[in-house]
């Protein structure tokens, strides 16, 4: 029979997998949902809708095994910080996935609209917010601090994004009444990338306070919801 220590080891890397497929899913969500916004596809946008009811059963599966591993076995005071780590970032990246939705529909708002001006900044923010997520979970099952260092320089492109996308789509709001409904809703969108960037930032910190028992906020500026 095997040891309970390798047993115990073995649940601890089935949980990591478990967290690495939930933090694939959410972010083919979020791909999804600015592709469905860029080329305004409905059927998309729908799915991905429908997709946030699997990315809920992920976290409540996750988080039932955490508590599984902390009622059943005998964790060391480094297992405790890997399965606190692991509730915390489950919890981010379900938030991920609901912000995912949020701009799914409004992808669905602006489905028949004609965009105000091209949108080249929202992808560019999309792209560098999955590889901000893609980065720390990759920091969180190979412990490395490199990946973090990079989801926090990540960060501040995401946000000087922002700052450009919602000036650009003020103007646009001050030049006609007609452009108002769908600028907000682009500066929703621009919003939601920029908290799932800060979520993102928030599973770096963990895995920084996972392997050195010290919490600190890595990024200069950010907060979640």
């Amino acid at each position: 029979m095997p040891h309970p220590r390798q047993t115990f080891d073995a649940q601890l890397r089935a949980l990591e997998q478990r967290l690495l497929r939930m933090g694939g899913f959410v972010e083919g969500m979020l791909e999804d949902a600015v592709k469905a916004l860029a080329k305004q596809d409905t059927q998309l946008a729908e799915e991905v809708v429908r997709r946030d009811d699997v990315a809920d059963e992920q976290d409540i599966d996750i988080e039932s095994t955490c508590m599984h591993l902390l009622a059943l076995q005998q964790p060391l005071s480094k297992d405790l910080r890997v399965i606190g780590t692991a509730l915390k970032i489950t919890t981010d990246l379900e938030r991920i996935g609901d912000y995912s939705v949020d701009i799914a529909k409004a992808a669905l708002i602006l489905a028949g609209a004609r965009y105000p001006a091209p949108l080249t900044r929202i992808p560019r923010m999309a792209e560098y917010t999955v590889a901000m997520v893609q980065g720390a979970l990759e920091g969180f099952v190979h412990r490395d601090f490199r990946k973090i260092e990079e989801v926090i320089a990540l960060d501040d492109k995401v946000d000087a994004l922002y700052v450009e996308v919602w000036e650009m789509l003020l103007q646009e709001m001050r030049q006609s009444s007609e452009n108002i409904v769908r600028a907000a809703n682009l500066i929703l969108v621009a919003r939601y990338l920029e908290r799932i960037a800060d979520h993102a930032v928030n599973v770096a910190e963990r895995v920084y306070y996972m392997e050195t028992g010290v919490l600190r906020q890595l990024a200069t500026s950010h907060q979640t919801d």
